[in-house]
């Protein structure tokens, strides 16, 4: 039976990256000649959710961003293996890549337990947005591996909503009006991106249990009789949080990259709902990444 792939990589011209490509490319040509798998590759730039379609494996070669901008378009069925292009093991200026499991260094061998179905599987929680507008039409927004963010689209008036949420084991009921820059929503993994910038957690572990049930959620810098010490109000829960909007124009970010807009009186509702991602790693699970935010 052919393993149908699909490599998408970030095209920009520099060196490293083109290097990076070259090198993946010669190790999936010789595996074309010796096992049956079809290899496509698209960049970043013109790929679509129907690219994805009936894939075995989505390999994405480049850094985090190039990774957290192409997921929103794969759902819970197709495996990705992320492949760092620039790994600052090797190069000072690399990135990080904390969600990419493999790089060119290991690729040759990662490929081979990837299609053998011997990588680890991290299944990973996403999440997502609906809005219902006045007129009852409803907008799911694109799912988000790392953080979304509701707030008003111009950034210089307050974003005013009514907030709800239900009690959990560790947060009261909230039915409140707030007036703050936003509201920004994180999955456990996703706290390292943005979220600690915005609200002082550091010290703060979390039980491993949750880490996939529960999601960060941050009103920032709300009035000062309203303020944390740091400026905000944080919490951790696994219920859903409804914003109803009183702004003029607003918007759902996903990732840092896709804009879903609502106006006026539209509620949004955000839950850990969105479709899971299964992302490949090899020689550890992502968790060990993060092991020092983790209580077990």
């Amino acid at each position: 039976m052919t393993t149908n792939i699909l490599v998408v990589y970030k095209k920009n011209f520099e060196e490293i990256h083109d290097k990076a490509l070259e090198d993946i490319k010669e190790i999936l040509d010789k595996l074309v000649s010796k096992r049956q798998i079809r290899v496509d590759y698209t960049v970043r730039e013109t790929v679509r959710r129907s690219d994805f379609l009936d894939r075995d494996l989505a390999i994405i070669l480049g850094g985090d961003g190039t990774l957290t901008s192409i997921v929103h378009s794969i759902d819970s069925k197709t495996p990705v293996m992320g492949v760092n292009s620039h790994p600052r093991e090797v190069h000072s200026d690399g990135s990080y890549g904390f969600y990419m499991g493999s790089e060119p260094n290991f690729f040759a061998e990662d490929i081979i337990e990837a299609i053998e179905g011997r990588a680890i599987i991290n299944v990973l929680p996403r999440l997502q947005a609906e809005i219902e507008t006045p007129s009852g039409k409803r907008i799911i927004s694109d799912p988000a591996l790392n953080d979304l963010l509701v707030a008003n689209t111009h950034q210089y008036q307050p974003s005013k909503y009514r907030i709800e949420r239900d009690a959990d084991q560790g947060n009261e009921v909230i039915d409140i009006v707030q007036k703050s820059s936003g509201c920004l929503f994180s999955t456990f993994l996703g706290q390292g991106a943005w979220f600690r910038h915005v609200a002082n957690i550091e010290g703060v572990t979390f039980p491993l249990e949750d880490v996939s049930k529960k999601y960060l959620f941050v009103s920032r810098d709300l009035p000062r009789s309203e303020r944390l010490d740091d400026g905000s109000y944080w919490s951790w829960t696994n219920k859903s949080t409804k914003l109803t909007s009183d702004m003029h124009r607003g918007y759902v970010v996903s990732d840092g990259w896709e804009e879903t807009h609502f106006t006026r009186g539209s509620t949004v509702t955000i839950n850990l709902q969105g479709p899971s991602l299964k992302l490949l790693t090899f020689r550890s699970t992502i968790h060990d990444r993060v092991a020092h935010w983790i209580k077990i």
